[in-house]
């Protein structure tokens, strides 16, 4: 007995270790890559077998009050926030209130010309809609009519369903849809759906005027020099294109949940995970709802969530800066795949949440 309890004392002794010295190792290559360039600071988490191994920050949040980065620390989602976007879709579509193949013409007001659209195309990046046109003002309040119509304004990339292309209008096309069959904006939708039910007490949807605690500033870099990100008006900072607030501790209840099928029944997320055929029957090479980095497949939602047998880490990295660079940090954090000791493999699976709206590795991926 004193033997097979020295035993499991001397596992987990061993166990600590490793967490310890990876933990170690990580934060000397983060610190290192902050300070190469020029990143004020960052969160970071790590899940494993369902628990959370390493959730720690790096950096300063607020550079003029010289506020260290930690876990509670409050960020900006950018695009990440599209994936709650896109389950507050689907738990409509299980509500009956929405179908996924029905034209969104059905819902709302728009030209003949997006009569082919229906709400799969949007989540799923195929609609056919783009970005912002340039004369789009970040610094000008609209009401969801004004967005619509700015919207409707604008020409079909290509008809619904020939191809995939990134599309923030697709994802306000969605907030204002789900208003429109909830009778909720849809911020206020996912805070009694979604995030009151996980337990995820800091998400919500940006909000400037309010007291918010913890909150990181945003920093963008311009000529090797950090400025304030730019002033955008209340209503723009709140549309469903990715328009929310959380701590990589709330990211942590989110993963959670997505690998335990919450919230929605299991043929809803056969559904989301299901490959997105285009009109041609083709699947697409990337992934929609949300995410659009370049690889695996298309598909309504995918999940981070390590599932089944394959027990990698899930590691969220939130920066506070807007930089394409970021994107690098993927390639070099991978690196510390070589830190496998004892149990714990940290083959990292990786989450760059970014704080712009480009195309990165973000939502609900499936493994």
């Amino acid at each position: 007995m004193k033997i097979l309890a020295a035993s499991l004392l001397t596992a987990s002794m061993l166990r600590a270790t490793t967490v310890t010295t990876v933990a170690a190792r990580v934060g000397d290559f983060v610190d290192g890559y902050l300070k190469k360039k020029q990143v004020p600071g960052c969160a970071l988490l790590v899940r494993h077998n369902g628990k959370v191994v390493l959730a720690t920050g790096y950096g300063i949040a607020n550079l003029e009050h010289n506020v260290p980065v930690k876990p509670q620390t409050v960020f900006q989602s950018g695009s990440i926030g599209k994936q709650f976007t896109a389950m507050a879709v689907m738990l409509l579509v299980e509500d009956q209130k929405l179908s996924l193949d029905e034209p969104i013409s059905k819902y709302l007001t728009i030209p003949a010309s997006y009569s082919g659209i229906t709400v799969r195309h949007l989540l799923t990046q195929t609609s056919g809609l783009g970005d912002y046109p340039e004369n789009f003002s970040l610094q000008r309040d609209y009401t969801e009519d004004d967005l619509l119509k700015i919207i409707a304004t604008q020409p079909l990339g290509f008809a619904p369903g020939e191809k995939w292309s990134y599309s923030n209008l697709g994802y306000v096309t969605l907030g204002i849809l789900v208003r429109k069959v909830s009778g909720q904006f849809w911020g206020d939708f996912l805070q009694k759906r979604v995030f009151e039910p996980l337990g995820m007490k800091n998400a919500r949807v940006i909000s400037e005027a309010d007291v918010i605690p913890n909150r990181a500033a945003g920093y963008v870099l311009k000529d090797q020099v950090l400025n304030n990100q730019k002033w955008v008006a209340p209503s723009v900072n709140t549309t469903a294109d990715g328009s929310l607030y959380f701590t990589v501790e709330d990211l942590a209840k989110w993963d959670d949940a997505l690998e335990a099928q919450k919230l929605l029944k299991r043929p809803s997320y056969e559904q989301m995970w299901t490959p997105v055929r285009l009109n041609d029957r083709t699947t697409v090479p990337t992934v929609s709802v949300g995410e659009f980095q370049k690889p695996t497949r298309a598909v309504l939602c995918s999940s981070t969530a390590a599932r089944g047998k394959d027990s990698r880490p899930t590691l969220y990295v939130i920066p506070t800066i807007d930089s394409p660079s970021l994107h690098f940090a993927i390639v070099r954090v991978q690196a510390l795949d070589t830190l496998q000791n004892g149990s714990l493999d940290f083959t990292f699976r990786l989450r760059l949440l970014r704080r712009d709206h480009t195309p990165q590795s973000h939502l609900i991926r499936r493994p």
